[in-house]
């Protein structure tokens, strides 16, 4: 049964998690611990969830929380370092908090479902992609039940810094601009379905690596602009050099450490990735929501959309 089972979840308080938690207590789980480092996501995921265990902390260098995940069932791997300008930020947050939460859950052999990435197998290479293969390497090889999981680029509730970042930022904007040509394929996956996913390893445990796809493919400046139809935006979308975009974005970067979109997360924007597209839902017996409902689900819920996550 779904409340005997108890479900570990790291980054708890980020994309993922946030939208993880409410559909695993709809499908009835409630035992879960939630763990997570950013103090004010963590007080929004506590006022949301009082009826579950959150327990702020850094897994890379605090400890206290190893006994709350010793007797997991489960354990759901969603911490990530996405962006930022400090390498060794990368190296702490995607690396050396996953050996630890390894060590620490260890002893009980439980069932590890990894959240990793599309990057590690991306042509572009930066502190992000290097470090995400390197911690899906070390839960791969942790000798621990699992699987992995690769989701293609994500939006969903409480999306900080993609979709959400960008609808946000277009409501706000005279203009909204667009790196060069704006023509450059992705593959954008609901989070709502990668959650249903989730759900589903959970219940089937299945083992080995996905690619878990976008199931449409569209360019960015179409899926911009379908942001805007969501949202109800009213910025006009100006195409400007990517010389002069990557310009502004670095010229922002000196005056925000932490800063929502880099330079290097434009040059992996515009890098040509195709990713496989494989029948994830008839795989795991999930639905895949269309692109213009998931936007619409995103964006319109009467709750969900209106919480914006800090950075």
């Amino acid at each position: 049964m779904a409340g005997a089972i108890k479900i570990a979840l790291t980054g708890a308080a980020g994309l993922v998690g946030q939208n993880l938690i409410p559909r695993l207590k709809a499908r009835g789980y409630t035992s879960i611990v939630a763990l997570d480092k950013h103090k004010a996501n963590v007080a929004t995921l506590r006022r949301l969830h009082p009826d579950i265990s959150v327990i702020e902390t850094d897994l890379a260098h605090d400890d206290g929380w190893q006994q709350a995940v010793a007797d997991a069932d489960v354990v759901v791997f969603s911490h990530a370092q996405i962006g930022g300008l400090d390498e060794a930020a990368f190296t702490a947050n995607n690396v050396t908090a996953t050996a630890r939460a390894l060590d620490a859950v260890r002893a009980k052999q439980p069932y590890v479902i990894h959240l990793s990435s599309s990057v590690v197998e991306s042509a572009a290479d930066d502190w992000y992609v290097q470090s995400k293969d390197a911690q899906e390497k070390l839960v791969v090889e942790s000798g621990l039940p699992v699987v992995v999981l690769r989701p293609t680029l994500m939006f969903g509730w409480f999306d900080r810094k993609h979709l959400g970042w960008l609808a946000r930022f277009m409501q706000r904007a005279p203009v909204f601009p667009i790196p060069g040509s704006g023509r450059y394929l992705r593959q954008p996956l609901y989070a709502g379905d990668f959650c249903d996913l989730i759900m589903a390893c959970i219940e089937r445990r299945p083992s080995g690596t996905y690619n878990i796809s976008g199931q449409e493919t569209i360019d960015y400046i179409d899926l911009i602009r379908a942001v805007k139809e969501a949202t109800g935006a009213r910025a006009p979308i100006v195409r400007i050099p990517y010389s002069a975009f990557w310009a502004l974005l670095w010229l922002y970067g000196l005056f925000d450490r932490d800063p929502p979109f880099t330079t290097k997360q434009l040059q992996a924007l515009v890098t040509p990735d195709v990713f496989e597209v494989i029948d994830w839902p008839a795989i795991f017996g999930v639905k895949a929501t269309p692109l213009k409902a998931a936007l619409a689900e995103t964006f319109r819920h009467k709750t969900y959309s209106q919480i914006a996550l800090e950075f």
